[in-house]
């Protein structure tokens, strides 16, 4: 196999392992550009994966061939009204938002793994019939080398997650909505003056984080797993805080980082079947994302200023 091959065969992995988490890096970029911490990704990721198959499985006879993509939006919904509640602690309660971010992910589970049990009386759910499928993308498939890379046999979940990602950026950085929602998390003193409401504008940063990592658990619970258990996520939604943190709070920095992550686990699944990677012990691949997770936490690659006011509630008044 040349390297070429193994190209062809890694970076189309790699891109939809990335999927899910460029979407939920992107929401973790909205809550995080507003001034509210949320470590509660991998908990909502939980459930929009939980809702999803859900939702799948329930559905499927209704809706056929499209019961997936409206799993997702179901899934967003659910998840964006489930992050309210991270809301509702961290910006009109002004509690801790770290540990309210913590107690969201242990709720997610233990709510969802009691609904699985009660709605189909085992550990996990079944597996779904209608998931996301691989395919070719028209006219771009045909392009010399990078075509046969990119645009063949990949997920449209995909092309979705880097629209999104293209489409955060627009918003946060030439929309009005976007300028506002910047200027609360660097200096909402500043921005209540000049008559932004900073709890409305946390609040609806915080449902579009809760939405987006919806979207991406429906993703990876669809396309990658097929059903809902326990560790169903298993680290998915630390691994998008880690991107968001690496690419600096950026949109497409997050999406840069999140597929390289994508591509650590990419590796780690079917590093096995290639040349040379076959003969690093598997131990070592089934690690990497993680580790690469825990340095990129730890600031070992590249320094990134936070939004000033992150994680420091506002009240109206203080100085």
């Amino acid at each position: 196999m040349s390297f070429l091959e193994i190209l062809y065969f890694l970076i189309p992995a790699a891109i939809a392992y990335a999927a899910p988490l460029i979407v939920t890096a992107i929401g973790g970029v909205f809550s995080e550009r507003s001034g509210v911490v949320n470590i509660g990704l991998e908990g909502l990721m939980v459930m929009g994966a939980f809702i999803g198959i859900l939702f799948n499985l329930t559905f499927v006879n209704v809706f056929g061939e499209s019961t997936e993509w409206i799993a997702l939006l179901a899934a967003m919904v659910v998840a964006a009204l489930f992050s309210l509640l991270h809301a509702v602690a961290s910006v009109s309660f002004r509690a801790d938002q770290v540990v309210s971010g913590v107690a969201i992910n242990l709720l997610a589970v233990a709510l969802c793994l009691f609904l699985v049990k009660m709605i189909y009386d085992k550990g996990q759910t079944d597996f779904v019939q209608e998931r996301f499928l691989r395919d070719d993308i028209p006219f771009l498939k045909d392009i010399p080398i990078l075509g046969p890379m990119f645009f063949q046999n990949v997920y449209w979940t995909s092309v979705l997650a880097i629209g999104i990602a293209i489409l955060a950026w627009v918003v946060l950085y030439y929309t009005p909505f976007g300028l506002r929602l910047r200027a609360v998390g660097e200096h909402p003193m500043a921005a209540d003056t000049m008559g932004i409401n900073v709890t409305r504008m946390r609040y609806i940063a915080v449902m579009i984080s809760g939405g987006l990592a919806g979207i991406g658990g429906a993703i990876y619970s669809q396309s990658i797993s097929l059903d809902f258990g326990h560790s169903t996520i298993n680290g998915q939604g630390f691994m998008a805080l880690a991107a968001m943190i690496f690419g600096k709070w950026h949109p497409l920095g997050a999406m840069g980082a999140a597929v390289f992550f994508g591509f650590a686990q990419a590796l780690s699944i079917v590093g096995g079947s290639l040349p040379y990677i076959s003969e690093i012990p598997s131990v070592f691949l089934l690690i990497l994302p993680y580790v690469l997770t825990i340095l990129a936490l730890a600031g070992f690659i590249g320094k990134a200023n936070a939004p000033k006011a992150l994680g420091t509630p506002y009240i109206k008044g203080n100085r």
